[in-house]
């Protein structure tokens, strides 16, 4: 008898290894399906008094957070991506920023060429907003700025606004690194007439659009990129915490919509996060 709870306390220790052991797997199949899988797409209705009434919606698709680098986002993959943005058919593809990741763990570093040149293909009547994110400062802004002007249907919406058929669009420079001018950014709209989006990297600057603005569209959190199965995340790199880290927030008879983006930043690995393309209607009011 002597031997026998020690003998049980190995089995039970043998147990609870391969209990660990299973569930240390299942963990990494999910963070290299939530890495790696194709984004999810979300869609959102937003009505604007911009439109006349009468006329057709306008459809906006928001990516943000691409960050280029391998492992996880070689431009071959953001090839892939750019082909199922293009099967959506948006009217609008709006960009907030973050186009490149400069990050340590990566296992290679792309040429700002590599990084842009499947945006080109890029296929929306309307063109390709984008707006610079932190990442892309600290990377190459000047380099990655020259290769998007070389594609006449990418344009960069520096504290500047631009007509975009219908939509007039400001774009924000980045909040996260203190080079945003929002009273250069929203006043650039007041020349120029359409439903009125707002495209930056970070969401923090919410509070501060106006409230004429029918969607702000933003990414920099990546709905936390590592998060709780219960939701939730350890961080989301925004001032607010989690008040506008991920999805809708209406406050204030605004809008935002805050992407989870399609890459990974400081670490190549997602969990309980998935890559995602927000399609955004925008309506005319009801006759």
């Amino acid at each position: 008898m002597s031997g026998a709870k020690p003998r049980r306390r190995i089995a039970r220790f043998k147990w609870l290894v391969l209990a660990l052991t299973v569930a240390g797997c299942l963990i990494l199949v999910k963070a290299f399906r939530d890495t790696m899988g194709d984004p999810v797409v979300h869609r959102v209705s937003v009505t604007s008094a911009g439109l006349p009434a009468g006329s057709e919606p306008v459809t906006i698709a928001l990516l943000a957070d691409i960050h280029v680098a391998g492992p996880d986002m070689p431009p071959s993959r953001l090839e892939r991506i750019v082909e199922q943005v293009n099967r959506l058919e948006p009217d609008l593809v709006a960009i907030a920023g973050d186009l490149v990741s400069e990050k340590r763990t990566a296992t290679h570093i792309y040429s700002p060429e590599e990084i842009i040149a499947p945006l080109g293909k890029l296929d929306a009547k309307l063109g390709v907003a984008i707006v610079p994110g932190n990442h892309d400062h600290w990377f190459d802004w000047a380099a990655l700025k020259t290769e998007i002007r070389k594609s006449p249907q990418l344009t960069v919406l520096v504290n500047d606004a631009a007509q975009f058929g219908p939509l007039v669009v400001a774009g924000s420079d980045d909040a996260f690194t203190g080079r945003d001018d929002l009273e250069a950014t929203f006043g650039a709209m007041d020349r120029l007439s359409g439903a009125r989006i707002v495209l930056t990297h970070s969401p923090d600057i919410f509070p501060q659009v106006p409230v004429d603005v029918d969607v702000t569209l933003a990414g920099h959190t990546h709905c936390g990129q590592i998060a709780y199965p219960w939701g939730g995340s350890p961080a989301t790199m925004s001032e607010y915490g989690d008040l506008y880290a991920c999805g809708i927030m209406e406050q204030h008879g605004k809008t935002l919509v805050t992407s989870a983006g399609i890459g990974t930043s400081l670490l190549p690995i997602r969990l309980f996060t998935q890559p995602e393309i927000w399609l955004i209607e925008i309506r005319p009011p009801q006759s």
